[in-house]
C-alpha cells in the first residue's frame, strides 16, 4: 500500500464512535504536530492544529469530524446477551447480522447483532424492519455466562462495527468502515502537510471534531475556540450511482469531488461556493454539485457560531454510508485534498471580506 491507503487504512480501522474519539484524535496528532505550528483542544474533544501562513488573517477553518456511527451498551441480559442503542443514524436492515466489537474495560470483545430468526417471525413481522431495540447482541455466551465479571462488559460501553480496510479487485476502490468521516480527517491531515511547503495568505486550522453523528456538537465548540473569517467542511456525500435509485444524478463514484450546495442544516455561502466552483474549473479538478434533502455536516453548527460563519462542505461521494461498510473510489479522495488546498491559497483578506460585504 501506498502512504494515501495506509494513512486511510489508519484511520478507519481506529475505533472512534460518538463520544469516544480519543484513539482518532491520537493519530490526528501524529500526523499534524510535525507540519503545523501548534495543536490544542476545545473542552469536548476536537483537535484544533493551526498554521499560520504569510498572514494571520483571515482564519481559515477546514475540518472533518472524527466520530464514527456506533452503538452503547444499554443493558445486559441474564443469558449474556448485550442490548444496545445507537449512536447515529442506523436503519434496522443494515445493522442485523452484522459483526461488532465491544470495547470494554478489559479489551475489545467481539460479537454479531442478532434477532429472533425470521423463520419463527409471523408473516407480518418478516415484512417489517426490525426496530433497533428488537435487536441484541451475542458475543458467544451461554448457560448464563457473566459477561460483566468475565469479559468486562459494561452499561455505557462503546460498540464499534468490525470491518478492515480493505483494497477492492479494482484497485482504486477502497472497502472499509468509517469513510464516514475519516475521509476528511485524511483530508484535513494531507493539506495540511502539503501547505508545510506552499505559500498561504492566512492562517489555518486543521480541525478533527467529534460528536458530529449526535448532533453536530463539537463543531460548534472548535468554531467557538478557533474563530475563524470562513469555513470548509469535508465529509461524504451520498453516491447515487447504485441500482434502484431514481433519476440521472451527478452524484457518483469517479465524479470527482462532491460540492454540497444544500442540505438539511445549510444553505452553502453564495460567494463562497461560487469561489469554490470557479476553482475547481481553473484548476481543472473534477466536481460535481450534490444535494441532501435529509441530514446535515458540521457546516450546520459551524456557520452559525458567534455573528456567522461563511461555510461550505466538500467531500468524497460514498456508497452505503452510515452502515458497517462504506465503499470509495480513490481519486475522489485526492482530488477533495487538490481542491481543499486550492481554495485555501485564495483565502485572502480581500477576499474573504468580499464574502459577506459588498
Amino acid at each position: 500500500m501506498d502512504n494515501t491507503e495506509l494513512l486511510l487504512q489508519e484511520l478507519t480501522d481506529a475505533n472512534g464512535v460518538s463520544g469516544h474519539e480519543s484513539d482518532i484524535a491520537a493519530i490526528m496528532k501524529k500526523h499534524l504536530e510535525p507540519v503545523c505550528d501548534s495543536i490544542s483542544y476545545d473542552k469536548l474533544g476536537s483537535i484544533i492544529a493551526a498554521k499560520k501562513g504569510s498572514s494571520a488573517e483571515p482564519r481559515v477553518m477546514i475540518a472533518g469530524h472524527m466520530d464514527e456511527v456506533g452503538f452503547v451498551v444499554s443493558g445486559i441480559t441474564k443469558s449474556g446477551f448485550i442490548k444496545f442503542l445507537p449512536l447515529g443514524g442506523w436503519w434496522g436492515h443494515v445493522a442485523l447480522a452484522q459483526r461488532i466489537v465491544v470495547l470494554t474495560s478489559k479489551g475489545p470483545v467481539i460479537g454479531v447483532i442478532g434477532s429472533t430468526p425470521p423463520h419463527i417471525l409471523d408473516p407480518k413481522a418478516r415484512d417489517k424492519v426490525m426496530k433497533i431495540e428488537d435487536m441484541f447482541i451475542d458475543v458467544g455466551a451461554k448457560d448464563n455466562y457473566d459477561i460483566e465479571k468475565r469479559l468486562g462488559v459494561s452499561i455505557g460501553d462503546a460498540i464499534v462495527p468490525h470491518s478492515p480496510f480493505t483494497i477492492m479487485n479494482h484497485k482504486k476502490m477502497y472497502l472499509g468502515k468509517a469513510f464516514d468521516d475519516r475521509t476528511g480527517c485524511g483530508s484535513v491531515i494531507e493539506a495540511m502537510k502539503k501547505l508545510k511547503n506552499i505559500k498561504h495568505p492566512n492562517t489555518v486550522f486543521g480541525i478533527g471534531t467529534v460528536q458530529e453523528e449526535v448532533g453536530l456538537r463539537g463543531a460548534g465548540t472548535a468554531a467557538f475556540a478557533c474563530d475563524p473569517d470562513v469555513a470548509i467542511v469535508i465529509d461524504v456525500g451520498i453516491a447515487k450511482d447504485t441500482p434502484g435509485v431514481k433519476g440521472e444524478n451527478p452524484e457518483k463514484l469517479g465524479a470527482g469531488v462532491a460540492i454540497l450546495v444544500f442540505d438539511a442544516g445549510l444553505i452553502p455561502n453564495v460567494k463562497l461556493k461560487e469561489l469554490v466552483i470557479d476553482t475547481a474549473k481553473k484548476k481543472k479538478i473534477p466536481y460535481c454539485l450534490s444535494t441532501m434533502q435529509r441530514g446535515a455536516t458540521d457546516a450546520g453548527r459551524i456557520h452559525m457560531v458567534r455573528q456567522g460563519i461563511p461555510s461550505i462542505c466538500i467531500g468524497v461521494a460514498t456508497r452505503y454510508i452510515h452502515g458497517h461498510t462504506s465503499i470509495i473510489y480513490r481519486n475522489d479522495y485526492v482530488n477533495s485534498i487538490k481542491l481543499l488546498v486550492e481554495v485555501i491559497k485564495r483565502l485572502d483578506k480581500k477576499t474573504v471580506k468580499g464574502l459577506t460585504q459588498p
